[in-house]
């Protein structure tokens, strides 16, 4: 019970099957494959040594296939966290690449701590305020920053100027500075990029193309001609250390790590969650929460960088058939192997290479075709998903999803606001009530209003829910009773008890009597508690019809004057 609470991954480890091992190895190899290219062209862009992102890939991998619940996800560096991260440390490092390395540690440790701390107090429920519409415009601005950011490796110059608009204007000022060897190798990277994933689907494109291009480097000896290569890479595994910083500094660092902890556990649920429903079984966030932050503290203390749910290598698992966690595992185990004995090849990776990888990372981040879709469904979604990305190119990262984010909150509290309503009649032939202002023709009982509204009386809509009422007694001709239809009701507060009292004297003074029918749930205990259950018993009815036939007789009563 314990281990397949807290340590799923290690449970379903324990239960292996050994047909499953020729799968996994494979997959593992594949992954490994994918990442290691991926990792060294990433930890470039928090502007760290190539073995910093490799450090970033073993820890990690193993821990959450031990702790993790998803058979599927492949953990590891992603370019929007490393985005995230580059824009976090820079102000504070100051170019020094000692300090970078230092507060990536720390800023990554921070997110680890966060993640844990939102699991245990059971936060999963934030992945639903990251909407759809939302991830796509957040992930399309990283993507654009991120291309607009790795062009340098491309063109053979460096690109000056701070955020996305700047470093576009820059490149284009400085055509003229192009280095045109440079330029080539990094056009035939990335074509390589786009025609081996059509033409060989299972080849690891992004391996084979940064192998192929180490290759040319090394034998023409391409560092003479002006092409950057990577440089060195130090052999052996990482130090487990804690990073030298102090407080202050931890504590100019809390906001963005939230922000990276954030967007960090909605894009890794995102991909769990997809892939563990196209195998038949549930993610739980609250547990993911965890283990992506424990996964997060192994990166942190193993020198590495924050990590999170990686689709591209979670895919490839996917598509070569992997069986169980030990897939992570095994990748690992090869990235471990690579550091520990083939580094000396890495030196001659070229730069315009690894910046291919990058700008196909940074185009695959963007989602055209996601937002055609939403502009057809909603045209608010669509402008908050454009507006997102706007945000994120013109403000950061973190404040561009703190803009969204507010956004669309605050469109959820004026749909609760001012939510729909309707005066109910019936119509011939339709099973159950009708909205009489989309159907004129809809029949009504003389002298009663059926009035329904569509969500809470809270303190923010009770004067808009009491006016809109009070309105459609008013379009009555000659109004006798109301009967409020409250089963859409979801909830009422001290403010909405005040506002329904008020509508039932207000109601009463014209002489017109007011009735509730289908209260429930939290609605009814507060009419309990408030006592107006007990001053109206006799005009609470379980459904509309009843109260209708309550009418009905009050109303014969009355006109025989009984």
């Amino acid at each position: 019970m314990f281990l397949s609470r807290w340590l799923p991954g290690l449970a379903n480890l324990l239960r292996y099957r050994r047909e499953w091992f020729r799968a996994d190895l494979q997959a593992g190899l594949s992954v490994a494959a994918i990442q290691i290219p991926i990792a060294i062209a990433y930890a470039q862009i928090v502007g760290l040594p190539p073995q910093y992102g490799l450090y970033a890939c073993i820890a990690p991998m193993v821990v959450y296939a031990l702790i993790g619940s998803s058979r599927q996800l492949m953990v590891g560096p992603d370019a929007a966290t490393c985005a995230m991260i580059a824009g976090a440390v820079a102000p504070l490092a100051l170019g020094d690449p000692q300090r970078i390395a230092e507060l990536a540690v720390l800023v990554t440790l921070l997110v680890g701590v966060m993640l844990i701390a939102a699991g245990l107090a059971r936060a999963g429920f934030i992945a639903s305020f990251f909407s759809r519409p939302i991830l796509i415009g957040y992930l399309n601005g990283i993507g654009l920053s991120l291309i607009a950011g790795q062009l340098s490796k491309v063109v053979g110059f460096s690109v000056e100027g701070d955020g996305f608009i700047l470093s576009l204007m820059n490149l284009l000022e400085r055509l003229g500075e192009i280095h045109w060897l440079t330029l080539l190798l990094g056009l035939s990277a990335l074509a390589s990029l786009i025609w081996l994933p059509r033409r060989y689907p299972r080849l690891p494109a992004a391996l084979v193309t940064v192998a192929v291009f180490t290759l040319l480097a090394a034998l023409f000896g391409l560092d003479r001609f002006g092409v950057a290569v990577l440089g060195p890479v130090p052999a052996g595994m990482p130090e487990l250390r804690w990073p030298q910083s102090s407080l202050d500094e931890a504590k100019s660092l809390l906001r963005d790590a939230l922000g990276i902890a954030t967007v960090s556990f909605c894009s890794a649920m995102l991909t769990a969650r997809s892939f563990a429903a196209r195998h038949g079984y549930a993610i739980n966030a609250n547990h993911e929460f965890v283990a992506l932050g424990v996964s997060n503290l192994a990166a942190g203390l193993s020198q590495g960088f924050a990590i999170s749910g990686a689709d591209s290598r979670t895919a490839v698992n996917d598509m070569v058939g992997g069986k169980s966690q030990l897939v992570g595992i095994i990748a690992a185990l090869v990235i471990a192997l690579i550091l520990l004995l083939f580094t000396a090849p890495m030196a001659w990776i070229p730069q315009a290479a690894l910046g291919a990888v990058l700008l196909m990372a940074g185009w695959g981040l963007i989602d055209v075709r996601s937002l055609g879709r939403i502009r057809r469904l909603s045209r608010f979604e669509f402008w908050l998903c454009l507006l997102t990305t706007l945000g994120v190119l013109g403000l950061g990262v973190l404040p561009g999803i703190v803009f969204a984010v507010t956004l669309a909150i605050l469109r959820l509290l004026y749909s609760i606001y001012q939510p729909t309503d309707a005066v109910l009649g019936w119509l011939p032939g339709t099973e159950g009530q009708v909205d009489v202002r989309r159907h004129p023709q809809a029949r009504t009982v003389p002298g009663l209003v059926v009035y329904r509204f569509d969500d809470a009386i809270l303190f923010f809509n009770a004067d808009y829910f009491k006016q809109r009422l009070l309105e459609a007694v008013q379009r009555e001709p000659e109004p006798r009773a109301v009967l409020f239809d409250a089963e859409a009701v979801s909830s009422i507060d001290v403010t909405g008890i005040s506002a329904l009292r008020e509508v039932r004297d207000t109601l009463e003074a014209q002489g017109v009597h007011f009735a509730i029918a289908r209260a429930r749930g939290t609605f009814l205990r507060l009419l309990v508690r408030s006592g107006m259950a007990r001053e109206m018993e006799d005009r609470l009815f379980g459904s509309v019809r009843a109260g209708i036939r309550a009418y009905r007789v009050w109303r014969n009563r009355a006109r025989r004057g009984v």
